[in-house]
């Protein structure tokens, strides 16, 4: 049997991956796991976990998945694509999916052109029916300094583990990231020994399971996958 594990992102959830894990799962029979990490989901509670509290939960997953499995793909989106090159890197698993990973982040430029959208639509009042901005309202207040501290010391952890990667790489970026600058990309490539094929998307933006290019995106991880 073959184990999918998907990972989401910093203060995101598992419906940050949900529709290509579904898409997954109605087109094989594979084993697909979608946990949330601790802290995370609809509603944030991180004032108290730890980056080691992440990627020990991440790692339990797909040790449980290892048990049950002939074969092992791993999806991360975001910060959950920086743990998932982690655990390949330290598991032997026979794909790793990066989906806008965060090896470097803050593209000030596109989120400068999303912030003059919001201004723009707020005037027209269609900014209600934005569905990016209305993430930036549910998060506002609800992420702890501690917690982004947290994240970039598990961006520090996990980066070094990039070079000891050994399985096929499919990396997903959208262009109009307005998190992670779609040049980051070039930089995972470079750093990554093993076959890596990047593809770009002309028209997501961060959450880039959720965009415009979803089906696209989800045509072209299955196939990477099946081959």
């Amino acid at each position: 049997m073959i184990g999918c594990l998907c990972i989401h992102g910093f203060t995101g959830g598992a419906y940050e991956v949900e529709p290509l894990a579904a898409y997954l799962k109605e087109k094989t029979n594979w084993k697909v796991a979608v946990p949330t990490l601790p802290g995370h989901g609809m509603e944030l509670s991180l004032d108290t976990v730890t980056f080691e509290d992440w990627v020990e939960a991440a790692e339990t997953e797909l040790s449980n998945l290892l048990i049950q499995c002939d074969e092992i793909f791993l999806i991360g989106f975001s910060m959950g694509g920086m743990i998932s090159a982690y655990l390949a890197a330290k598991y032997q698993v026979a794909k790793l999916v990066l989906l806008s990973p965060s090896r470097k982040y803050i593209n000030m430029k596109q989120l400068s052109l999303d912030f003059s959208q919001f201004v723009k639509e707020g005037i027209t009042g269609e900014l209600k029916d934005n569905e990016l901005f209305q993430r930036y309202v549910r998060k506002q207040g609800s992420v702890p300094l501690k917690a982004t501290l947290e994240f970039l010391k598990c961006m520090k952890f996990t980066k070094p583990y990039l070079k000891e990667i050994s399985c096929p790489v499919f990396v997903a970026q959208g262009i109009q990231d307005g998190m992670v600058p779609y040049q980051s990309a070039y930089y995972i490539d470079k750093e990554i020994p093993a076959n890596t094929e990047v593809v770009f998307f002309h028209d997501s933006k961060h959450h880039i399971c959720l965009g415009e290019d979803k089906d696209v995106l989800n045509q072209a991880v299955y196939q990477f996958l099946s081959r």
